[in-house]
This record gives structure tokens, sequence and C-alpha cells, in this order.
């Protein structure tokens, strides 16, 4: 379903050619996507790509343990940041793998793990095939790492695991699901499964990684990574993005398979029918209008909740705004300017892109931090 849906030309829609022509120019490698050469795709709205006064790092809040640094404003062509993140390790099959933890479905367990708290994740737990497993050990071998049951490229790989607790009666550390399961059939090892929903994405695992971005002129081009992952130090660099209202936030992975390359990502199959189960949030891109560092190339999107409230999530339900006349092109800054745009007819919206017919699509972007928004039309 997802080849059919997700056509040669919606891609080329979501990443390139089409919506005024400007979307490719922000998402390709430099000297085809330069903020002059978007500017020039949308003659009739005023504005550059530039934050005149930006947000100082010090009106940020980290609303994630693990950020070790952060950077609101990099140096950078690109109008963007930058955020350190801890890494972990894990075993999948066998095999090392690396994540960065950013959510929980639990409240209790985000408190102690310093993540966000987003309710509506427990939406993912009544979706077949929603999550993963991954297996946290009380009691076990001394060298003993979390097992995860899932990593890019596995069939219906997701970001979204369900805890269980291990105790395990072993001096020898286990290194996968399956190991774990047999465990416990030997009575080695007692499992406690939880209904607590984890949002891990996985940055390194089996052969491949998150691409780095070179360049750093483009939000989507390259890669979401600005240095390969530190296995020494265990950290990771992410391009840091900003959107209304107040929240700053990096991307993973998509339900969008087929595209995921293009938007250099990682492609997530099993986060396709959390739109359905209520486990997202609508986040709208523009797709026209006020050049800025967007996704598409224009201004920065838009929630309708900031990241850390209830209705919040980083599952973003992908919508698109385009105006209908690019002369009509203003700034908006909230959902209530977006809906009252479109109820005057200014704006249409598109769920997922104009060439998707309807059909939505995942977006993961968790929101490590928050910050007052700085983009202005000059």
């Amino acid at each position: 379903m997802l080849d059919s849906m997700y056509t040669r030309r919606a891609v080329i829609r979501l990443l390139g050619l089409g919506v005024g022509g400007a979307i490719l120019a922000a998402c390709t490698p430099a000297g085809r996507g330069s903020p002059s050469a978007i500017a020039s795709r949308s003659p009739t709205a005023s504005g550059i790509i530039t934050s005149p006064s930006p947000t100082q790092d010090s009106a940020a809040t980290a609303l994630v343990s693990d950020v070790l640094d952060f950077e609101l404003r990099g140096p950078f062509e690109w109008n963007g940041g930058s955020v350190t993140m801890r890494l972990h390790d894990a075993l999948v099959d066998g095999e090392h793998a690396y994540f960065v933890r950013t959510d929980t479905s639990d409240a209790a367990f985000a408190e102690q793990e310093g993540l966000v708290f987003v309710p509506l994740l427990a939406a993912a737990g009544s979706l077949d095939g929603g999550t993963a497993d991954l297996y946290l050990f009380d009691e076990g071998a001394a060298d003993q790492l979390p097992i995860l049951s899932s990593a890019p490229g596995m069939e219906g790989f997701t970001p979204l695991f369900r805890v269980t607790r291990v105790r395990a009666a072993l001096t020898a550390a286990l290194d996968s699901a399956t190991a774990v399961q047999a465990a416990a059939d030997a009575g080695d090892a007692e499992l406690e499964p939880t209904d607590v929903i984890v949002n891990y994405p996985l940055v390194k695992w089996p052969g491949g990684e998150l691409p780095v971005d070179p360049e750093v002129t483009q939000p989507l081009a390259n890669g979401p990574l600005l240095s390969a992952p530190d296995l020494e130090a265990l950290s990771v660099v992410f391009k840091l993005h900003q959107c209304y209202p107040e929240s700053r936030y990096i991307i993973t992975d998509t339900s969008a398979v087929p595209m995921a390359p293009m938007m250099s990502v990682v492609g997530s199959p099993g986060t396709e029918g959390l739109i359905e189960a209520g486990a997202t949030s609508k986040i709208t891109v523009f797709g026209n209008g006020i050049p800025g560092p967007g996704a598409m190339g224009f201004q920065p999107a838009i929630f309708g909740a900031k990241a850390g409230d209830p209705a919040w999530s980083p599952m973003w339900d992908h919508w698109t705004a385009v105006w209908n006349d690019e002369a009509d092109a203003t700034l908006l800054t909230s959902q209530a300017e977006l809906d009252a745009a479109e109820a005057d007819g200014r704006i249409t919206l598109h769920h997922g892109t104009p060439d998707t017919g309807g059909m939505g699509f995942v977006v993961n972007c968790p929101s490590p931090i928050v910050a007052p928004n700085d983009f202005e039309v000059t």
C-alpha cells in the first residue's frame, strides 16, 4: 500500500518540484536550494530566511535529561541549531545498536528517567505492530545491556517500544529477544511486562546509521546529524529545528518508507497506523509562502500544542498548508491563525502533501528542548 500511495510524483512533490516549485530547494544539497533560490521561487512573499534577534540559549528549557549540550542558533547557512544527546547502547539479535531516549507514555517513568511525558503514546499499545519490545534488566549479568526486538531494516520496525522488566538468574549476558524468551521458558529469567511505551529513536544499528550533513545549508538535506555518533563518549549531535509554539525538534524516522531516503531519515513502517490509533498530533508544514527554515523551505511549521503539553506527541500527523495566492502570505504563528486563514479561503490544507490524495503519514520528531520562537520577516 505504501508503494502505491507514496508514488514517485508524491515524493517529488514533498521533497522537490511541486507546491509552487519550492520544496526541492528546501531538501536538496547546496547549489540547488540556497536561500536566495528559495526566495526567488516565491517572489510575491516578502522576507528572507533570518532571525535578526536569535533567542538566547539561557531562555531555553531542556525537557529531556539526556540533553548534554545545545545551541539554538548555530554557525550554519541553514537557520537552525544543534543539540547533543546521550547515546544508549543496546543489543538486537546479538549485535550492538545505539538509541536516544526522548518520550514515554508513563508519567512516573518520565519523572524517573527524565523524559517527556506523552499520554498519547499509550494509544500505540492498542495497535497491532505499533510497538516493539524493550527488555530492561533489574537483575542479570554484570555486563548485561538492554535488548531491543526491532531495528531499522527489520520488518515492521518502529521506534516505539513497550518496556518489559527482566530479572535473570544468569552470569552470562543475554543478547537477543529470542534469548530472553528462552531464558524465561527455562525458568532462568522472570519477565514483567508493563504498559510503559517509550520513543527511543535508533541512531546506529547493525548495518546502518543516521546520515551526517556536512554542509548544513538546508533543513533536511543530507541527514539529521551534524557529526557521526561518538561511541566512546556515547553522544550524538543532531540538527535542532524550530516550530510553533516554542518547540525545538529533531527528526529521526517516518512511516512513509519510500520517502525516507529522500528525507535522509529512516523508514519506520510500524508507525504507519499511529494516526488512526490516536497516538499522533497534527503538525502543519508550509509548502509555499514566506521563505524560512521550515522543512519545506518556508516559515516554521505549526503545532496545535507545545512540546510537553498533554495534547502534544512527537509522532507528527503531517499536513501541508499551501497559500492559494502567495501574494497573501503572512507569517502565521499559532493554530488559531492557521485555522482563520483556512476559514477565509487564503490557505488550503492537505493531509500528507497535495499529491498523497488525503492520505497522511507519520514523522517522528521529538522535541528535547522548548524555547521562544525567533523567526521574523524582515
